[in-house]
């Protein structure tokens, strides 16, 4: 009895053990993000909750703050770093002023086009952004497309980089994208993107940049009715994980939770293209006049003093530029 006894308290205590142990590895972990319901971006973190939780067995799941609840960008930036939060879909330009390697990919014209982006954030240089931004806290899990930004205004097509000189354009308040107006001829004029209607309305500026979704959702389709395919700016977005959160995961879990977030890009970058699509037939039947830039490479020309400059304080990162570019 005493032997069947001292079974049954040792079964009891291994079980104890067993199940301390799962709920030391159970977690519960915040994610950030800026879009709304029914965005691209939003559905498709959704659905890496629920890989997640698949994925781990219910080991791991996520608790998804749409809308910015949780914070701007930059302050869910370093909530990530610090470990406030798990989990956070952030575009690189933010992070190019804590992480260098990501500023590259603000540097105008270095991706050809939205197949070209894929390509290279898929393959090694994407690996070395990650890399470098895993120094500073931030392990990009996998990349999230923003579309490709290109020129509008009120005034003419933008065929050549003649076209931009003279032209007032508002742009996002960094200075390569200053560099960039500045280098065609361009009068760059930073300002909050909620200014951006009411000035392009009233001629404060004669013409801005972003892609499809977000010159047609901000009606400045309305005010600025040409719109030229330069895109020079192609940012991707990455679904990141704090450095410490991800490093004391099993290798079981770390798998898991880049499968997941792979899984999810798929998604994103579908929903995406779709979006995008959407907007640009909705601005065409509204008669925006629109026009291709078949041979970017005068403007892509034009940007060597940008290039230079930025090399000349970031030397280190002239191989992961010419990576970039040289990715077929």
């Amino acid at each position: 009895m005493r032997l069947i006894n001292r079974i049954s308290a040792t079964a009891a205590a291994v079980a104890m053990v067993a199940g301390l142990a799962g709920a030391v590895q159970a977690a519960e972990w915040k994610g950030w993000n800026i879009h709304v319901a029914d965005y691209p971006n939003t559905v498709a973190m959704d659905r890496f909750a629920e890989l997640l939780d698949e994925k781990t067995d219910g080991r791991i799941t996520l608790k998804m703050f749409h809308g910015g609840t949780l914070g701007s960008q930059p302050d869910a930036i370093e909530q990530l770093r610090i470990g406030a939060i798990a989990i956070g879909n952030f575009n690189l330009g933010p992070i190019g002023p804590v992480a260098p390697e990501a500023n590259v990919v603000s540097l105008p014209f270095i991706f050809k086009d939205m197949e070209h982006m894929h390509r290279a954030m898929d393959g090694a240089p994407g690996d070395q952004i990650s890399a470098g931004m895993e120094k500073k806290g931030i392990v990009a899990l996998a990349w999230y497309d923003s579309g490709a930004r290109s020129f509008y205004n009120a005034k003419k097509p933008i065929t050549t980089p003649a076209d931009v000189a003279g032209m007032k354009v508002r742009v996002m308040n960094n200075d390569l994208y200053s560099g960039m107006i500045s280098a065609l001829g361009g009068n760059p004029s930073p300002m909050a993107f909620s200014e951006v209607y009411q000035s392009l309305k009233t001629g404060v500026v004669d013409g801005a940049e972003n892609n499809w979704p977000s010159y047609e959702s901000t009606g400045h389709f309305e005010v600025a009715g040409y719109y030229s395919l330069s895109q020079h700016l192609i940012i991707p977005e990455c679904v990141c994980i704090n450095a410490d959160v991800y490093n004391g995961l099993s290798d079981a879990d770390k798998t898991a939770v880049r499968e997941a977030a792979r899984e999810s890009a798929v998604l994103q970058r579908e929903l995406w293209a779709k979006r995008a699509e959407a907007s640009r037939e909705k601005v065409m039947k509204a008669g925006v006049k629109f026009n291709d830039i078949a041979d970017k490479q005068a403007f892509q020309d034009a940007m060597k003093p940008v290039y230079a400059r930025f090399l000349e304080t970031n030397a280190d990162l002239k191989p992961l530029v010419e990576a970039i570019q040289a990715t077929q």
